[in-house]
């Protein structure tokens, strides 16, 4: 925690609910089916069972895949009757890029300062 600062120890800094939506996103987007998910999902917004018919795949297997990219932001829902729609959350993808660009600001690596031996 920062010194002077007035936050209660449990509460979540800003800085670690990034962390935890970076890591989300990134653990999101190693499954080949979630990127299949979200490939579809650039053309348009689409229900389970649109997604079941062109992934091939049970509507409990999409389910759980669906549920791991909404909790990683990349998602969202909307419920119209009694089906559920799911669309790209872009802002979020954002984040994810902005989290990479930072890497490629320092290209430039600095080598190492000498160790100091301790004897």
């Amino acid at each position: 925690m920062l010194k002077n600062s007035t936050t209660a120890p449990d509460r979540i800094s800003q800085r670690q609910i990034s962390e935890k939506l970076v890591s989300a996103g990134f653990h999101a987007l190693s499954d080949p089916l979630r990127i299949q998910i979200l490939e579809l999902l650039q053309q348009q917004e689409l229900c389970v069972c649109d997604l079941c018919d062109r992934l091939g795949a049970s509507q409990s297997k999409l389910s759980f895949h669906l549920k791991t990219l909404k909790e990683a932001g990349l998602v969202r829902s909307r419920q119209e009757g009694r089906w559920i729609y799911y669309s790209l959350n872009l802002a979020q993808f954002l984040v994810l890029e902005e989290y990479l660009a930072q890497y490629r600001r320092f290209s430039q690596i600095l080598p190492a300062r000498p160790c100091s031996e301790v004897g």
